[in-house]
C-alpha cells in the first residue's frame, strides 16, 4: 500500500489528489465479502504538493486508518487539519473519536461546517455531545488537540490557490455539496444527495464542467423507489448528472452497507456502460486531477 509520502511525490506539483478513506455509507462493514471496496464510512483526503494544511472531507470510521498514516510521516503530522463535514449524521462523524492527531497535545484541528442556512449554531457542542461520559470513556476537551470549530458562510481556501464553496442540498437535517477549485481544475463533492423524481438542476449547475465529480449512488433505481426520502442517489441519478453537467470523471461512492463486492462490481459495469469514465470508489483509491 502506498503511503502518504509516495501518494504526494506520484504527480506533478500542480494537481490536485483525492484519496479515499471511506466510501461506505450509513453503517461500516466488514469481512471477506466487503474486501475490494472496502467497509469504512465516508472520508476524503484532498491534497496536493504545495498543502499547507491536511484537508479532510468528513470523519467517518475511514478517519482512523488516515490519522495513523499522519502520524507515521514526518512532514504531514506538522501540518494543521482542517476537517470540512458535509453534515453530521453519524456515518460522517462517528471516527473522530479515534483520529490519533486529535490525541496530541496542542495539535491545531480546524472543524468547519461552510455554507449558509446551516441549522446549527453550536458546532462544538455537536461532537462534544456523542462524546459525553456516557457514551465514550474521554470526552472531546479531553483529547488534547487544539480544536477550533468554524461555521463559515462564504468561500474558504482550503490550501494555496484552492477555493472551496458549498451549496445546500436535500437531506435529512440538510447536507451541503463542496466544489474545490484550483485555477482550470474543479472538484464537486455531492454525497448524501436526494434529487427527487427528478434530477435537481441547481445541483447540476453547481456540477457544471467538473473534472471530477464524487457522487452519491447509495441505491438501485428499484431500492431508491422504496426508499423516498432517505436522502440518496440512484447510480443512475448520479450518471445522469455527470452527464448533463459535463464532468469530465465521475466516482460512485456511498455504498449501501447491504451491497457487496460482487454486487458493486455489476453496479460498475452497468454504469460503465451509460457513462465510461466512471468508477466506484474504493477504500485507498486515489484520483489525481
Amino acid at each position: 500500500m502506498q503511503n502518504l509520502q509516495a501518494k504526494r511525490e506520484a504527480d506533478g506539483n500542480d494537481e490536485i489528489r483525492v484519496v479515499i478513506y471511506g466510501c461506505r455509507g450509513s453503517i461500516p462493514v466488514n469481512g471477506p465479502d466487503f474486501d475490494e471496496f472496502g467497509g469504512s464510512t465516508s472520508c476524503i483526503l484532498i491534497t496536493s504538493d504545495d498543502s499547507i494544511n491536511v484537508s479532510i472531507i468528513d470523519a467517518g470510521t475511514g478517519i482512523r486508518r488516515l490519522g495513523q498514516e499522519i502520524m507515521k510521516d514526518e512532514i504531514l503530522r506538522e501540518k494543521p487539519i482542517v476537517i470540512a463535514f458535509t453534515h453530521f449524521h453519524w456515518d460522517h462523524i462517528q471516527g473522530l473519536p479515534f483520529f490519533e492527531p486529535a490525541y496530541v497535545k496542542g495539535k491545531k484541528i480546524s472543524l468547519l461546517a461552510l455554507g449558509r442556512e446551516r441549522p446549527i449554531a453550536d458546532l462544538e457542542r455537536v461532537f462534544s455531545v456523542p462524546m459525553q461520559r456516557e457514551y465514550f470513556p474521554v470526552q472531546l476537551c479531553d483529547m488534547g488537540a487544539d480544536f477550533e470549530f468554524l461555521l463559515p458562510d462564504a468561500n474558504i481556501h482550503l490550501f494555496p490557490k484552492a477555493i472551496v464553496t458549498a451549496r445546500k442540498h436535500q437531506h435529512p437535517g440538510s447536507a451541503y455539496s463542496y466544489r474545490i477549485v484550483r485555477g482550470k481544475k474543479s472538484i464537486v463533492v455531492c454525497i448524501d444527495i436526494e434529487h427527487g423524481e427528478n434530477l435537481d438542476p441547481a445541483t447540476v449547475e453547481f456540477c457544471r464542467g467538473a473534472d471530477l465529480l464524487l457522487h452519491d449512488a447509495q441505491f438501485t433505481p428499484e431500492e431508491l423507489a422504496n426508499h423516498r426520502g432517505w436522502g440518496h442517489s440512484s447510480y443512475e441519478q448520479a450518471v445522469e448528472c455527470a452527464r448533463l453537467a459535463g464532468v469530465k470523471k465521475l466516482v460512485l461512492t456511498h455504498h449501501d452497507p447491504n451491497h457487496n463486492d460482487a454486487f458493486l462490481a455489476k453496479v460498475e459495469k452497468r454504469c460503465q456502460e451509460l457513462f465510461p469514465n466512471c468508477v466506484l470508489a474504493r477504500e485507498n483509491m486515489t484520483v489525481v486531477v
